[in-house]
């Protein structure tokens, strides 16, 4: 087989998208069988979840490397370049190194049914990181959980971080529907985290860890936290499975993150300490969960790019997430004169998302990713009229949007970009590309 250059393999890739989503496992199974098992290699830690799933993944794998373990981080998508799923201690990986594992890939995807692109980006993170010697892996799975293509692993130990209603058309209508298809990653007697508090769904979850003998530790009752100050980044107290920290911090803005932070916390507790599924336990000390904690980044994600204006990038892509986005901006952030840039896919509930964000703006700018799935902005403009009397324009190119943004605001002010991960992608690359050398 010719070797393809890395835009090839990429181009390849990409093209793959059109053929959607299959929730099975058998094609990637397969694959991995052809190519030795490297899923077999290493340690992993498994989440699932709507919301939080990236921080709490970035921020584990963030203490494992503090650690000393070497450490690999596979989530999705991907914000401005395809290398930023793989993350091995903290580097992404290098273009040679994702065409030698797509070359890899490609060549023993000889199943019936042809994998798609996210079981191939899959199948290829689990191939670099056996091929680098990872000893933990963080996991994130790409959409649901029991027929999600990360769910070959065997991992020593499974999270689910909250659940709203989402992707109704392959998980379900309701929140018990959806809940089965997140529980599906508990393996048994593998130790299961969660912050889900409907108690409905958690039922289902608490149903599942009992039918697999799986220990479950559940948010508010296993584990919690106290915010010292209300404020942005304040610090705060962890009360855990077994461990207690005063006067914790983490780098990522806003009041949910403290959840997503005790989550995490409580996962490194159970990673380390010896038990069925984890022989040999990394060294996690109170210290290296304060030194991960603090050296955590997850950009995009209630991320400040720039100052004089202000420039936060939220994806804020779901309900649940525009729903925190709006507290931030209401009740914490309180930024002065603010521009919103918003765009949203055509499978999310916008007129509920523009609810939460727009009454927080001052003006807005509509615009469009460049993926086919965007909205038309004229019918988010339209929509938002509903909930505001602000100045709205529209802008359909994102970089010129964000531009725009933020040479006509105050130097005083703040432009937040949000609605889509796409979004911000499109923006954070043009950012960086014209105001940060």
């Amino acid at each position: 087989m010719e070797k393809l250059s890395y835009e090839q393999c990429l181009e390849e890739l990409f093209a793959l998208g059109r053929f959607g989503i299959k929730l099975e496992l058998d094609t990637v199974a397969g694959i991995l069988e052809r190519l030795g098992s490297p899923e077999k290699t290493f340690n992993a830690v498994h989440i699932a979840g709507t919301n939080g799933k990236g921080s709490i993944a970035s921020t584990v794998a963030s203490i494992l490397q503090t650690a000393g373990v070497t450490t690999g981080l596979y989530t999705s998508p991907h914000l401005i370049k395809f290398n930023e799923r793989f993350i091995i201690n903290g580097v992404q990986v290098s273009d040679d190194e994702i065409v030698d594992a797509y070359m890899a890939v490609k060549a023993v995807d000889t199943g019936e049914r042809k994998a798609t692109y996210f079981e191939l980006t899959t199948t290829m993170a689990f191939y670099l990181f056996a091929q680098k010697k990872v000893q933990w892996a963080v996991i994130e799975t790409g959409m649901g959980g029991r027929l999600d293509a990360t769910n070959i692993l065997n991992p020593a130990l499974c999270l689910i971080t909250n659940l709203s209603i989402e992707h109704t058309d392959y998980l379900g209508n309701t929140l018990e529907e959806i809940a089965a298809e997140k529980a599906g990653i508990i393996k048994q007697e593998v130790p299961v985290i969660t912050g889900v508090s409907q108690p409905r769904a958690l039922a289902v979850i608490k149903d599942t860890a009992q039918k697999k003998d799986a220990p479950l530790y559940t948010m508010g009752e296993s584990f919690s936290t106290k915010a010292i100050i209300h404020s942005p980044s304040a610090p705060f107290d962890y009360q855990g499975i077994g461990l207690t920290l005063k006067d914790l911090e983490t780098p990522l803005p806003g009041a949910h993150q403290i959840q997503n932070a005790a989550l995490a916390l409580a996962a490194c507790e159970l990673l380390s300490k010896s038990g069925p599924t984890n022989p040999r336990p990394p060294v996690i000390t109170p210290e290296t969960i304060r030194k991960g904690l603090l050296a955590t980044r997850w950009p995009g994600r209630l991320e400040y790019i720039l100052n004089e204006p202000h420039v936060i990038l939220d994806g804020a892509h779901n309900l649940h997430s525009a729903e925190n986005l709006g507290r931030f901006l209401r009740e914490e952030g309180k930024p002065s004169h603010l521009t919103l840039v918003l765009g949203i896919l055509d499978d999310k509930p916008y007129e509920k998302m523009l609810q939460f964000l727009v009454p927080t703006a001052d003006r807005i700018i509509f615009t469009r990713p460049k993926i086919n799935r965007n909205l038309d902005p004229a019918v988010l403009q339209r929509a938002s009229k509903e909930f505001t009397r602000v100045e709205t324009t529209i802008i359909d190119d994102v970089g010129e949007a964000a531009v725009h943004a933020i040479e006509t605001a105050p130097s005083t002010g703040t432009v937040c970009i949000a609605g889509s991960l796409y979004v911000v992608g499109e923006a954070r690359s043009c950012i960086l590309k014209k105001y940060i050398k």
